[in-house]
């Protein structure tokens, strides 16, 4: 094949990898730039009137992927996350730990700027000793034992709920899937451009939006995410602390207890989180000049009490 036969054929999947690529920076008007582009790559003679045709419908396809997912569906996605982290675990089925929990991480959603999912923030603890905890979308939560034996008192038990309801605040989870949709979208519609898709084809290229939430659901529990997704956070797991009347500082104290107990390598913390200190130095930074609250007597005892109660055995 000559040099500019190679060429001409391979114009018109670079011509959609660099729509795509803008229209992620722009998250805006998909379709009406990539029928533009194609239009003007069909003038040109590089692709014919069929090959446009199949370009534009699975343009539109990676733009329908592009919509903002409704409650509804963050909720059964979440669901699903669920059951995945489940079908391996076992939950800690201890009425006092779960009561717990739920009016700790209650207390912290109401006070955030999204008090309400479509299925109500939920609690869990899970029966391991691996210090981990996973957060759902739409608002589903579990901890394990082995976490919740690094909190040496309620405020610390606050802050790792804190940022916990922090990555369904900031819907992590849904922004890891749309890019994990995103990969696959480009490299199957750029396949489907060069092959001209009929609507069998085209059906089975938009399918592997459906598909794809299996694997994502996997990459969430085993590689976690990014360094500054969980500098986020933090961030905003402080200032729901603050807002409850717990102390921000808190959350600093669990990561030196868990930075002691993290075994590198290990199926926890460890493999799917920044390095605790790392993490206490963006804390520092956030709570500078900050001084932590300091609760009536009554309030610091009632703390303990409910901490001891439902703790105690965990």
């Amino acid at each position: 094949m000559s040099g500019a036969r190679f060429l001409r054929g391979a114009l018109p999947i670079l011509a959609l990898a660099a729509i795509f690529a803008s229209q992620v920076r722009a998250q805006g008007l998909f379709g009406d730039l990539g029928k533009a582009a194609t239009g003007a790559l069909q003038g040109a003679g590089v692709i014919n009137q069929n090959q446009k045709q199949a370009i534009d419908q699975g343009t539109q396809a990676v733009a329908k992927s592009f919509e903002d997912i409704t409650p509804e569906q963050e909720y059964y996605i979440g669901r699903a996350v669920t059951a995945s982290i489940l079908s391996t675990r076992t939950v800690y089925d201890v009425r006092a730990v779960t009561d717990y929990l739920n009016l700790l991480g209650q207390s912290l959603a109401l006070a955030s700027d999204r008090p309400e999912t479509f299925g109500g923030y939920h609690f869990l603890a899970v029966d391991s000793d691996e210090i981990n905890a996973f957060a759902a979308p739409g608002g589903l939560i579990l901890v394990t034992r082995g976490l919740l034996r690094c909190a040496q008192n309620e405020d610390e038990v606050a802050a790792i709920l804190a940022h916990e309801v922090s990555h369904v605040l900031k819907q992590h989870g849904l922004k890891a899937i749309k890019k994990d949709r995103l990969t696959k979208a480009v490299i199957g519609v750029g396949t489907a451009a060069a092959q001209v898709l009929g609507p069998k084809e085209l059906q089975e290229q938009t399918a592997i939006f459906k598909d794809s939430v299996g694997d994502i659901t996997s990459t969430l529990v085993n590689s976690g995410y990014s360094r500054e997704t969980e500098y986020e956070a933090d961030a905003t797991a402080v200032l729901l602390l603050e807002r409850v009347g717990y102390d921000p500082r808190a959350l600093e104290a669990m990561l030196r207890v868990m930075k002691g107990k993290l075994k590198p390598g290990g199926n926890d913390f460890a493999k799917t989180h920044p390095d605790p200190e790392l993490r206490i130095a963006r804390i520092d930074k956030e709570l500078a000049g900050y001084a932590s609250p300091r609760p009536s007597a009554a309030v610091l005892a009632a703390r303990e009490q409910r901490y001891r109660a439902a703790l105690s055995g965990i």
